[in-house]
């Protein structure tokens, strides 16, 4: 089985950027869920609302995840309360490609929870 680590990644950008990539994507265990919330947003901006029921989690679970992709700036969101549509941010789109690259060695690996997106 061919193992994966952040030393790995090619893709050219800053180091710290792939190991915040690396943490919040692959090294804990919400990992998987926060793929595909991001690769929901990346398609379609959405409130929590649309995103759980889009990807099939839990609001609560779904909400927990958002805090966790805002507070590591990979996400913003626009108004407010129950409507508040979240959107990837500047920081994520600059570095989609690092992203793409854990995605696609997370498959290679034969992780069999990484769906196709």
């Amino acid at each position: 089985m061919m193992e994966i680590t952040i030393k790995s990644l090619e893709t050219k950008t800053h180091p710290e950027t792939k190991k915040l990539f690396w943490f919040v994507f692959a090294a804990t265990r919400g990992g998987m869920n926060r793929i595909r919330i991001i690769s929901h947003l990346r398609n379609t901006p959405s409130n929590t609302h649309q995103i759980a029921n889009s990807i099939g989690l839990d609001y609560k679970g779904v909400q927990h995840h958002l805090k966790n992709l805002e507070q590591n700036n990979l996400v913003t969101k626009v108004g407010s309360n129950y409507g508040v549509t979240y959107f990837p941010s500047v920081l994520f789109e600059d570095s989609e490609a690092v992203f793409d690259e854990i995605l696609s060695k997370l498959k290679k690996v034969g992780n069999n929870l990484v769906k196709a997106f």
